[in-house]
């Protein structure tokens, strides 16, 4: 199935046009894609529109590779626009009504009392918006909650959408509009903050820019290893046929990300569109917030089951596993070794790229984005996800004190200049220890639960894939 004529795809922001757009630097992994004489007219400075079957060929091939994303304002209608919003719901009757005021009455919605202590609420809440109301008896949990639901689907599409988000107008509309690409399974919008009367305080304010679900300001591809490499189903449009038996019921906690990578192992494509947002009534009550994080972090070790080749807490190439062992040594010898590391990697990328005009040039940011997140990770490592090793190894290493402390400063003030936070840098650097170090507790609970440290190992690549090379067809 090929992309309809009309549809629009945008170079992403990470992708470079080299040598007069003979050849495309970028995705995930880097590749260096060669066009062919007849594929770069079919370029328009960052933008491709599919006008025949060498235009579907060359947006599709952009897409999969992520060097390029859907221009979702330009990209056709969805020829079909029945949908059935699902709302799986425990008590909260309040937030049940604000969410169904929000959607409408226009669309089929179906409302799962997932054996809610007040069930009567609920109901009373269904009828008043006119929703038709499933009643469980026994608490299954979101996934078998939303599964119930989505056995009485009958429409093309269907929306999962949670009791304490809140839809705009636009926000469904929009995400069909990804479905104009046959592959595309499942949209999800950005999830931000819902202002509440507990929003404000600190906890509240640095979950505006550090929340889980909230996956940024770039549209990507939903795909393991990326910087999107999940999505959450707070709020989703899907292809009903697409979804199958529906999610996994045994699981509690990360059966979204089950459903994603389940999907995109089967072949389908699933987009992040941040062009539409979703209000979500985050946790700003302290206790309730780490429980949260510390809930999301036992999800680990059921999925590192169920996908081993998806959950790890890093994943390194060999050149950059010894630049960050050369630094962690904190030897004289450190700086020259990983100076060296980084001076041949740059080197062997460069002849990757021969036949561009400047492959050194080229081959230097690829060389350092790769060492900074090298070190990120391991930052990510020592603080987040290894604490209580790093906690034990801080009492009989001074290398690994000035490690872990390097890694906790450095980390605070890079993201607090990124985030932009509406809070001063010693509560926002207080709640980033305290989000580690609550979900960092659930991935080891988790594992330890488990029989398994499969969720704490990270993956090394068996070869130095910095970047590889491809030739479009058309």
């Amino acid at each position: 199935m090929s992309l309809p004529h009309g549809f629009v795809v945008a170079l992403d922001r990470h992708t470079r046009v080299l040598d007069s757009g003979r050849a495309l630097l970028g995705g995930f992994p880097t590749r260096l894609l060669r066009l062919t004489a007849r594929a770069r007219p079919l370029l328009t400075g960052r933008t491709v529109r599919v006008t025949d079957s060498a235009s579907a060929m060359l947006a599709a091939r952009l897409l999969e590779s992520g060097m390029a994303n859907p221009v979702v304002t330009s990209l056709p209608a969805c020829p079909d626009l029945r949908y059935t919003v699902v709302v799986p719901v425990r008590d909260r009757p309040q937030q049940l009504d604000r969410l169904l005021g929000s959607i409408g009455v226009d669309q089929p919605v179906i409302v799962v009392d997932d054996a809610s202590r007040r069930p009567e609420e609920v109901a009373a809440v269904a009828t008043r918006h006119h929703a038709q109301l499933v009643t469980l008896h026994t608490n299954l949990g979101p996934a078998g909650a939303r599964n119930a639901g989505l056995r009485l689907v009958t429409t093309p599409y269907v929306v999962f959408a949670d009791s304490d988000v809140v839809l705009t107008p636009d926000t469904v509309p929009t995400l069909l509009r990804h479905f104009a690409d046959p592959q595309v399974a499942m949209a999800v919008p950005r999830i931000s903050g819902l202002p509440t009367a507990t929003s404000s305080n600190w906890i509240g304010r640095y979950e505006e820019v550090r929340s889980s679900l909230d996956l940024g300001l770039h549209p990507a591809a939903v795909r393991p290893g990326t910087p999107v490499s999940w999505a959450s189903t707070a709020c989703v449009v899907a292809r009903t046929d697409a979804l199958g038996h529906g999610f996994d019921e045994g699981l509690r906690v990360g059966e979204d990300v089950d459903l994603c990578w389940r999907l995109i192992e089967t072949g389908w494509r699933l987009r992040y569109e941040p062009q539409v947002e979703v209000a979500h009534e985050h946790r700003a009550r302290l206790d309730d917030w780490f429980l949260r994080k510390l809930v999301y972090g036992t999800g680990a070790a059921p999925l590192a089951r169920r996908h081993p080749q998806f959950v790890a807490p890093a994943i390194l190439a060999p050149w950059s596993t010894a630049l960050v062992l050369a630094f962690l040594a904190q030897r004289r010898w450190s700086v020259p070794v990983a100076g060296t590391v980084f001076a041949l990697t740059t080197v062997n990328i460069a002849r990757k790229l021969d036949g561009t005009r400047h492959p050194y040039r080229s081959a230097l940011p690829l060389a350092a984005n790769g060492a900074l997140a090298a070190l990120s990770q391991t930052s990510a490592l020592l603080t987040r996800h290894w604490w209580p090793l790093t906690a034990l190894g801080c009492t009989m290493s001074r290398r690994v004190r000035r490690a872990a402390t390097v890694a906790a400063l450095t980390d605070i003030a890079l993201e607090y200049r990124r985030d932009k936070a509406p809070l001063d840098p010693v509560r926002y650097g207080l709640a980033r220890r305290l989000d580690d170090l609550a979900y960092g507790t659930g991935v080891w609970l988790s594992a330890i639960k488990g029989g398994s440290a499969k969720a704490l190992l990270p993956r090394i690549l068996r070869v130095n894939r910095a970047v590889s090379t491809r030739r479009s067809r058309p």
